[in-house]
Order: structure tokens, then C-alpha cells, then sequence
């Protein structure tokens, strides 16, 4: 299906009412098993966990999860209508079940995007919708710039561009709203280091140490989860889970932000044209403090022609209600789109 463009931007779709209050609240679907699963052997040392879930002649449509390292959960395939949808998730590299936990060796975004294809090349799938958040969205945008044509739609979320500005914002900016986790955060660090909490972080992260890493990974981890909901929700890292999905995400991330920021030159926003004309949807909340919202207005000025929902009254989790429902809502009108592109 060919779209005219670009067109000039649109005011976004804001919903006017509560979540709560919609009319209609979409919620996520029953509780399922994958039907089956495997590793994936990629480059030295990667070994990737994938699952498929939901009717196994149905459309696929892949999850990409956040982070970068948070990996995937069960909760993730209840956003989607078993019935309708070949449900595909996937731990990245280094993240969830995938092996080695928090490796950064050969860990780009050039890698995930070459591991998604060859993960549909595994799984013998011609094209797949696309439903990515937060780190999500930049791997989604990332894949699309390089594979439109195996790009049935795209359901975005909380906008990363995985640019400078982004990453300052989230070391510092996000201090302005929350100075308590702030504070919490940098003073993990030494006074005389804290002009640089990236690379405080990242050394500890990497250290050699293991409880040097862990403590440095609970501590990033508590900042994060404190700035990603609309209510915060001050969250504790004590189970052994907790811990190893902790020091993942942290190193990963940090990793991530310190040697895979994508230059201006080079943005995301430059290869719009290429996915231009799949049909696409970015829900974004209002008051993501993790992902702001100036980042999806960045995208929407360049594609005017995806769906852009700003949600009033949600943060960046997508476990907020009115943003779940939001979601959910898309992955019910992206069913009417196979049809459409064939």
C-alpha cells in the first residue's frame, strides 16, 4: 500500500478523558504459554532466548523490549490477541534469558537489528508487525530503516532516538522532577566524579569486582524505575532475579550510552523515507520523564503521516493503564492491515 508524503504535520490525537474514564479500556488478554522456544546462536558469545506464543498460523508480530538489556516477560504477550496473532518475543543481546547475562562483547545496535532478521529467517516468516517501546522503538526504527519491506506496521511507544541530548537528560534532566532519586543516584558516586556519572557508572559496571557491579547496578536501576511511572513507585532490589535483571539492564545501558549514542549526522530521523509508507502508531504519554515527549514530536514532524497519540495521563511504563489500553487499541486496528498491504 503506497501512503502520499510527507505531508505536513498534524496536530496530534490527545485523548481528552482519563484512561479511566474512556469508554472503551482495552486490557491486556489471558495469561499463555509459549507453544514453543529455542536459542538462537549468533555471533561469539551470544546465544539469544526467542519464545512464540498465541495461533501458530496467525500474523506475526515481534516485541521488541527496553532497555537496552531489560529483556522480555510473560506479561509482554498478553498485549496481543492470542487468537489473531503469531506472538513472537525475543531476549537481546545479553539480556533476560539470553546468554552470557549483561555480556557487552559484540553488542551494537547493528547487531540486534541483524539479529532480528536472522531470527525471521529462523522462524520462516515473510513479514511481521513491528511493537517496540522505549529501546524498543529506536531497535524498531533502526530495523525499519534497513527492512521496510518485511515491515507489516509499527506500534510504537515512549519515542528514544538514542541521541546526546537523551542521554544528558536521563544522568541529569531528570533530577529537575525527581531530586530525591536523583540525589539517591549521583551520591552513589563521589563528589569529585559527578561531573561525569556516565562514565562513574560505567567504570563500576564493568569493574572486576562482582559486588562492585551489583551495587552500582541497584542503584541505577532504583533511579530509573523511580522516574518511569506517572505515580512513582520507589521499587527494592532484594531477590536474586531482581538482581541479575539489575546489573543486566545497568551495564547494558550504560554500555549503550556510552560507546552507541548515534550522532545528529546519523539520526534516526534521516532514514524516515525509507518506512514512510508502513502504516504505524506512536502512543507516547505525556509525562514520560524516561522518554519526553519532545522526542516523539521530533518524529511525528518528519512522519506526519503515522498515528501519534499522546496518552494525558501516563508516564513511560506501559503497565500504566491508559497507555496499556492505548497499546493494546493499536494491536487491534493493525489486525485490518495484512489485507491492506498484500
Amino acid at each position: 500500500m503506497e501512503r502520499p508524503g510527507p505531508a505536513l504535520p498534524s496536530p496530534p490525537r490527545t485523548d481528552t478523558e482519563t484512561g479511566a474514564a474512556r469508554a472503551v479500556l482495552f486490557d491486556l488478554f489471558p495469561e499463555i504459554s509459549p507453544y514453543s522456544s529455542g536459542f538462537l546462536a549468533v555471533e561469539e558469545p551470544h546465544n539469544l532466548y526467542w519464545e512464540q506464543s498465541g495461533n501458530p498460523e496467525g500474523v506475526p508480530i515481534i516485541l521488541l523490549h527496553g532497555g537496552p538489556g531489560a529483556g522480555s516477560s510473560p506479561l509482554h504477550r498478553r498485549f496481543f490477541d492470542p487468537a489473531h496473532y503469531r506472538i513472537i518475543l525475543f531476549d537481546q543481546r545479553g539480556a533476560g534469558r539470553s546468554t552470557p547475562m549483561g555480556s557487552l562483547v559484540n553488542n551494537t545496535t547493528a547487531h540486534l537489528v541483524a539479529d532480528m532478521e536472522r531470527l525471521r529467517q529462523h522462524l520462516k516468516i515473510e513479514r511481521w508487525h513491528i511493537f517496540g517501546g522505549s529501546w524498543g522503538s529506536t531497535l524498531a526504527l533502526a530495523y525499519a530503516g534497513q527492512h521496510a519491506q518485511r515491515c507489516l506496521s509499527l506500534i510504537l511507544r515512549g519515542i528514544f532516538l538514542c541521541e546526546q541530548p537523551e542521554i544528558q537528560w536521563f544522568l541529569y534532566g531528570i533530577g529537575t522532577v525527581f531530586p530525591e532519586a536523583w540525589a539517591r543516584f549521583a551520591e552513589f558516586i563521589p563528589e569529585k566524579e559527578r561531573g561525569d556519572l556516565l562514565s562513574a557508572y560505567y567504570a563500576r559496571l564493568t569493574a572486576e569486582c562482582p559486588q562492585t557491579q551489583l551495587q552500582a547496578a541497584i542503584q541505577w536501576s532504583l533511579y530509573e524505575s523511580a522516574a518511569s511511572a506517572l505515580f512513582p513507585v520507589y521499587e527494592m532490589v532484594t531477590t536474586l532475579e531482581q538482581k541479575k535483571h539489575a546489573l543486566s539492564i545497568a551495564r547494558i545501558e550504560a554500555h549503550y550510552f556510552k560507546h552507541n549514542v548515534i550522532a545528529p549526522e546519523n539520526s534516526l530521523l534521516k532514514q524516515v523515507d525509507a518506512f514512510r509508507a508502513i502504516p504505524a502508531t506512536i502512543v507516547q504519554g505525556r509525562y514520560d520523564m524516561i522518554c519526553p515527549v519532545i522526542t516523539a514530536n521530533r518524529l511525528h514532524k518528519v512522519w506526519p503521516e503515522a498515528d501519534y497519540i499522546i496518552v494525558p495521563d501516563a508516564g513511560h511504563t506501559a503497565q500504566e493503564p491508559s497507555l496499556r489500553s492505548r497499546l493494546i487499541e493499536a494491536c487491534e486496528h493493525a489486525k485490518t492491515i495484512r489485507e491492506q498491504m498484500n
